[in-house]
């Protein structure tokens, strides 16, 4: 029998191709309650992802992004799915989205996969076994002090304004080579896993955005906790995911903007 996450790459690999052919169509978008974008697309690729998983797995439960869960008979397996993360950067036509599941078991995650069609990259990982692009074993880079480290990190569409990462922004753009905001969370996490970049924060992310770069960074050789250094949650209020050699450094920058103790003020507009 194929493995779950075999199975994973093979169903991410049909949506992503499902989300090439609407991203080579430009096709609009509308908006999902007050602030975020869906597309016709979001959809198709869940409808996918959803009827794949309950042919394979049909007593699994799943939570999805666009229509959120379907209890299964299994509590004890529970598939979190997001069809199209990366979906403002899909409307506009800026190649940076993907496909990412993973499953939990018995509330550990012990599989997942991100699914990049525009570069036909399969991030994939599997508890205890490695991680993966595309077949080829990754590890996090070898990055020792946050001044040399390139980061990333996130921010909700328009509700950035009212957004305290602001100031985290700022310190870390001043302290690292540079921070980058690429919009889709899943690729940021597979992108620290594969050293790409040395480091990740964000807040308010949902279970979906990141469950399957958890366990990545982990099975590469990293590190994730919430921003005050507490376990990394699914449902936390924040994340934080770095190579493991800077984490500490991190978590006290971290801290000192938490406190409000600024190494760099803010620019004043005269």
């Amino acid at each position: 029998m194929p493995s779950y996450l075999e199975i994973s790459a093979e169903i991410a690999r049909e949506a992503g191709a499902l989300l090439h052919g609407f991203f080579e169509r430009h096709i609009g978008f509308e908006l999902k309650g007050e602030f975020d974008l869906v597309t016709e697309a979001d959809r198709a690729s869940e409808k996918l992802v959803i009827e794949r998983l309950h042919a394979h797995f049909p007593t699994h439960s799943i939570v999805a992004e666009e229509s959120g869960g379907h209890a299964g008979e299994s509590p004890e397996y529970c598939w979190y799915v997001d069809p199209l993360d990366g979906t403002t950067n899909f409307a506009h036509g800026f190649p940076m989205y993907n496909v990412t599941l993973a499953l939990e078991k018995a509330g550990e995650i012990i599989a997942g996969v991100i699914f990049d069609p525009e570069r036909n990259e399969m991030f994939a990982c599997e508890r205890g076994s490695g991680a993966w692009l595309n077949d080829r074993p990754i590890h996090v880079s070898n990055v020792r002090q946050v001044d040399d480290a390139l980061v990333a990190t996130g921010f909700p569409s328009r509700k950035r304004h009212q957004n305290v990462n602001v100031h985290f922004y700022y310190q870390l753009a001043m302290i690292t080579h540079g921070v980058r905001r690429a919009g889709a969370a899943a690729l940021d996490l597979a992108y620290v896993a594969c050293g790409r970049l040395d480091a990740f924060w964000e807040f308010g992310l949902n279970p979906w955005d990141m469950a399957a770069g958890i366990l990545l960074i982990t099975e590469a050789g990293g590190k994730c906790s919430d921003m005050h250094g507490a376990p990394a949650s699914l449902r936390g209020p924040h994340l934080l995911a770095d190579n493991g050699l800077i984490h500490d450094s991190m978590l006290e920058i971290f801290g000192e903007v938490f406190r409000r103790e600024y190494r760099y003020e803010m620019p004043v507009i005269k």
